[in-house]
């Protein structure tokens, strides 16, 4: 039977389903574990229940009798707030595996997890709505070696790649920092440069044929200079979750006295994306936000 392919960890508990957190939920799922699941806002959780994916009231419940956790949450204090309120019912055969972006807020649930002598892992991962909802996340584990073959299977259920960072919990968060750092610039650098184009009265859509193909040209860019000259801002990343995302990356930088001045200019621009009403839309949605811009239809011909 499908549910019998894993034959040591079978049942997984998803805390947090969210965009990232529903993908995961549903491919594990299909994957053959037995999957429970909890949401502080179960209308979002409740369009899993046709999957045969267990909803749970409450994370006390979701986590008894489980082998994994997943937190998938929105940020470092509400994955304490969470753990701290499952840990009666934690115990030391119990793997963690901590998916959310929490910055250096992660050796707060490092020292947690000693405190409750469980398995822990650091495992932010690289991807947005649809690599997630097609299992082609890519994965940034840090932690033992002991248990790395057991999880493994729930690292193939769910992404492309797995590059295991370190044995030393902690820094595959680290990393993700200056991930997230580069993908703040490239985002805020696509939509500035299409908004001067407009607002020099050129054709936007130029910028893009020259840079295709080229050495500047990538995935990354093809797919938010599309959505922007498009105007098709459906969430794949929130703008919500990239101020959030880049203010963790701010708060780093100060903690350890570096002068990152795009990584300040970029969460500027991610405030005012959401100040002006942006903030449920992607976060391409920082093309919308530029001061003075001309409008298309004054270009030149």
């Amino acid at each position: 039977m499908e549910q019998e392919k894993h034959t040591k960890l079978k049942t997984i508990t998803i805390l947090g389903t969210g965009i990232m957190g529903a993908a995961v939920a549903k491919n594990l799922q299909k994957d053959g574990f037995n999957v429970h699941v909890w949401n502080r806002t179960k209308a979002k959780a409740k369009k899993l229940e046709s999957l045969d994916i267990h909803i749970f009231d409450t994370p006390q419940e979701a986590v008894q009798g489980t082998d994994v956790i997943i937190t998938f949450l929105k940020d470092g204090s509400t994955v304490m707030e969470t753990m701290q309120a499952v840990k009666t019912e934690l115990s030391s055969d119990m793997i963690w595996l901590q998916m959310s972006t929490v910055g250096l807020y992660i050796d707060k649930l490092i020292e947690f997890s000693d405190q409750q002598n469980i398995i822990f892992y650091d495992v932010p991962v690289q991807g947005t709505k649809q690599p997630a909802e097609q299992g082609q996340l890519v994965m940034l584990p840090s932690g033992p070696i002991k248990y790395r073959k057991e999880i493994i299977p729930i690292f193939s259920a769910i992404g492309k790649q797995t590059f295991w960072i370190s044995e030393k919990v902690g820094e595959s968060s680290r990393l993700k920092l200056a991930l997230n750092s580069w993908v703040a610039a490239l985002t805020h650098g696509v939509a500035e440069s299409l908004t001067l184009a407009e607002g020099l009265g050129i054709d936007p859509n130029w910028v893009v044929e020259v840079v295709s193909g080229g050495p500047m040209d990538n995935m990354y860019f093809q797919q938010k200079s599309q959505a922007m000259l498009e105007k098709d801002f459906a969430p794949s990343f929130s703008a919500y979750n990239a101020l959030k995302d880049t203010e963790i990356v701010a708060e780093a930088a100060k903690e350890e006295n570096l002068q990152l001045d795009i990584a300040q200019a970029g969460l500027k621009r991610f405030e005012r994306v959401v100040n002006e009403g942006h903030g449920d839309k992607d976060m391409a949605a920082s093309y919308l936000v530029t001061e003075g811009k001309i409008s298309f239809n004054k270009i030149k011909k």
